[in-house]
């Protein structure tokens, strides 16, 4: 039998190469390939740079909490100049940074983002590439148009250099400095709008920190800069598939940067040949952290899986938890949880290799029947 192994990160846990290579080491009697996917999170700058052959440029940024952090980005260089970088949001602006520090949604930034945007720009490349999952800000895109050089003023005609943590004094948005970017490509797995009760603040913001008492004011202060962003810039992104993506960044990136969204997992499959590879193994197995509703909405096992359907093979999705399996019975043949009544979250994480590995191992039986 050969099988493809082709998984997300498991968030906070193991990256798509570590599941994977847990997962081949309980199948190895079978022919396996590890092929670890993304969707504009975590782990996606790495699968598109190493798939286009680009070589990691090291850079300190400002991180999301104003501190120091290292970042960088993989640069692909054409022989004839230019070339493409491509970037991860999540390694300068990203929540895994904070660690163990206090969520603070109210002067968390995308401004060390920004600088890499610079960076990348000061290299000559033809294109950015940017994947904008996993963000620990609800900033609109304001830190990152701040490091472009956007000047925000209030209504006395003082200049606000404290952004975001004064964002709702912006009278005034002035993008004097007019740069000279590259095509910019953002890799998103989310189509929501800025603003409403699908938008960065309602849906994503309890898991960046927001109380649900601060609700209103982070979405006010939202729409108050969407606002004065699309007068002075002239164009109306609010509503735009993706603007509420990153914290608004999507918003951010589509108004200063006249940046296009793409499907993260799309850009991805077609760096790798996925669909190919998927033609060419009897079985695949795929799998993310948390598998709900949500996953049906561009994360890439589900893309992945409606790869594998499409094709005629079967598809088995491993999953640290799962909500609403009934969800997932048309885009997976089995669906397995590493959570259940015999394994709570805590011993999940804790030791997820071997609870993987032993999970994978009891049901080995049922994945090989799948094609027996």
């Amino acid at each position: 039998m050969r099988i493809l192994i082709a998984p997300d990160k498991f968030k906070g846990t193991m990256s798509g190469s570590e599941v994977g290579d847990v997962i081949k080491g309980v199948l190895k009697k079978h022919e396996c390939r590890v092929v670890p996917v993304a969707d504009g999170g975590e782990g996606t700058a790495e699968i598109i740079g190493n798939a286009l052959g680009g070589q990691w440029v090291h850079s300190k940024v400002i991180g999301p909490l104003g501190d120091s952090v290292d970042a960088g980005f993989f640069l692909v260089c054409d022989d004839c100049g230019g070339g493409t970088a491509v970037i991860e949001m999540s390694s300068a602006s990203g929540i895994a940074l904070i660690n163990g520090k206090n969520l603070d949604p109210w002067i968390a930034s995308t401004y060390g983002t920004g600088q890499l945007i610079i960076e990348a720009r000061n290299f000559g490349v033809d294109r950015i590439i940017l994947g904008i999952g996993g963000s620990a800000t609800n900033d609109g895109g304001a830190g990152m148009a701040q490091a472009l050089g956007v000047r925000f003023f209030n209504a006395n005609g003082s200049e606000i250099i404290e952004i975001p943590k004064r964002l709702m004094e912006v009278d005034q948005v002035f993008p004097e400095i007019r740069l000279d970017l590259p095509e910019i490509i953002v890799a998103c797995d989310v189509d929501n709008p800025l603003l409403g009760k699908n938008g960065a603040t309602r849906i994503y913001g309890g898991q960046k920190g927001i109380a649900e008492k601060d609700m209103e004011r982070q979405e006010s202060r939202l729409l108050k800069f969407a606002d004065i962003v699309e007068s002075e810039m002239g164009n109306v992104c609010r509503d735009e598939p993706g603007a509420g993506a990153a914290g608004g960044l999507g918003f951010g990136l589509m108004s200063f940067c006249d940046a296009e969204l793409q499907s993260g997992f799309n850009l991805v499959a077609e760096s790798i040949g996925l669909e190919e590879l998927i033609a060419s193994y009897d079985l695949v197995i795929t799998g993310e952290g948390r598998m709900d509703s949500q996953s049906l909405m561009g994360k890439a096992p589900h893309g992945l899986a409606k790869i594998a359907r499409r094709l005629g093979k079967p598809v088995v999705a491993i999953c640290g938890s799962v909500k609403g399996i009934e969800d997932l019975e048309d885009d997976f043949d089995i669906v397995i949880p590493l959570v259940d009544e015999k394994t709570d979250i805590q011993q999940s994480m804790s030791n997820p290799h071997k609870v993987l590995k032993n999970k994978v191992d009891s049901c080995q039986q049922m994945i090989e029947q799948l094609i027996s």
